[in-house]
């Protein structure tokens, strides 16, 4: 899963790094090393310009809440529950699927935070048994310093109980889409020593990244056939990312700063490799 993650970049490096063409300054979000659910974060999407005439998708980076809120929901108050969808379903649940077809996103990240299990705790996990104990967490990030591009949906909620002239009447939310973790050998790391070897033996999920050759495709909000973006939630290649641990002050949303992705010589407490 993708329960807390990093974003420090700056909005007008995200402009420019996914060729945004309109972004608001006093929008902006400060840095966060420790992103939660129902925070607002930066999304990049493209549709038309608001109160413009011209109908043309521009791509946007835009702040979303973090939690999505489909459409039809009576209420938000089930948005904290929806901050993943599974990429093997995402196009026939009811929350995600009209998402799933006209309204993909971005959402950039530094990294996210997972903490590790026992093999014991992860076949619980997968069968849907909650709620597991977290142990250390480590950060996983791309081996070459860049931004994750997490695959991303985003939907619009109106809050019938406020006048159409209230700033909180609509509310704009995204969820972040998983997949099944990698594998494959963790960049960087070498044979023999501690800690997971690969993303899957730290959780059993991961959040879906995508790579650049992608991101056109993702976001065209033109591209509606179902087995083409079925085809994009392919897992990237294997060993573009590492991990490694960082300080448990992290498991404490109140915490916050560039002190959480300092990487530890070694787990703060007994791991389980």
């Amino acid at each position: 899963m993708c329960g807390r993650y990093a974003a420090s970049r700056k909005p007008e490096d995200l402009a420019n790094l996914f060729d945004v063409g309109k972004w608001e300054p006093t929008e902006a979000l400060a840095p966060d090393w420790n992103v939660a659910p129902t925070k607002n974060v930066y999304a990049v999407l493209e549709r038309p310009l608001k109160q413009s005439a011209d109908r043309t998708p521009v791509r946007q980076l835009r702040p979303l809440r973090w939690g999505l809120v489909p459409s039809w929901a009576k209420s938000p108050e089930g948005a904290a529950k929806m901050i993943n969808a599974r990429a093997e379903t995402v196009h026939e649940k009811p929350s995600f699927r009209r998402a799933f077809e006209a309204r993909r996103c971005l959402v950039p990240a530094d990294g996210y935070y997972e903490w590790v299990t026992s093999a014991d705790e992860r076949q619980l996990e997968e069968r849907g048994r909650k709620k597991r104990t977290r142990k250390q967490p480590y950060f996983v990030t791309p081996a070459d310093g860049s931004v994750m591009a997490l695959a991303g949906l985003y939907e619009f909620w109106r809050d019938r109980t406020l006048p159409d002239d209230h700033p909180q009447a609509w509310w704009a939310t995204c969820t972040v889409i998983t997949t099944e973790a990698e594998t494959t050998p963790l960049a960087g790391r070498e044979a023999g020593t501690d800690g997971p070897a690969s993303l899957a033996e730290i959780h059993p999920r991961m959040p879906l990244m995508l790579t650049p050759d992608r991101w056109a495709a993702w976001l065209d909000p033109a591209r509606t056939d179902e087995e083409s973006l079925r085809a994009l939630l392919a897992p990237p290649p294997g060993g573009l990312l590492r991990a490694y641990p960082v300080t448990t002050d992290v498991s404490n949303v109140r915490n916050n700063g560039p002190e959480l992705l300092k990487e530890l010589p070694a787990p703060e407490e007994e791991t389980l490799f």
